[in-house]
């Protein structure tokens, strides 16, 4: 029997953001990500300031043993809870994106309505969103929204 690792969720601080920003400008992350350009480290710290100030939306954290291994969003807008979220380049291809999505849904949003935004030929979130219940509608501009 495989012994699955614990995996926490904490809230994001400004202490994390530089591993954010190493994250969203990785290139597997920006390929798959709807926005595919780099980010700029003075755009970052503002976008996430303003993430940290917005009742609407949720931005934690996964780690493991301490050691973070990926993030979690949901932004809410008319009670839909938009899910996004990006696994560490060095966590990648072991389980803990599902992990992290499915514990964060069944901790943090307990039954709220969700969607997520897949790009075309991303078949990891694809299989986290199917693992969440989600189907996917017609794709718009290579971009598939799941509910």
């Amino acid at each position: 029997m495989k012994i699955l690792p614990t995996l926490n969720l904490r809230s994001v601080s400004m202490d994390d953001a530089q591993a954010l920003f190493l994250w969203r400008n990785d290139p597997d992350t920006r390929r798959n990500s709807i926005n595919t350009e780099p980010v700029a480290w003075e755009g970052h710290v503002a976008w996430l300031t303003k993430s940290l100030g917005m009742p609407t939306r949720k931005l934690y954290v996964a780690e493991v043993g301490g050691t973070p291994v990926g993030t979690v969003r949901a932004d809410n807008e008319n009670g839909i809870e938009e899910l996004s979220w990006t696994v560490a380049p060095e966590a990648r291809g072991k389980g803990f994106g599902k992990m992290m999505v499915l514990q964060f849904v069944q901790e943090k949003l307990r039954g709220e309505k969700i969607i997520a935004r897949i790009k075309d030929g991303n078949p990891a979130s694809a299989a986290i969103a199917k693992a969440l219940g989600l189907s996917p509608g017609p794709a718009e501009d290579n971009t598939a929204t799941w509910r």
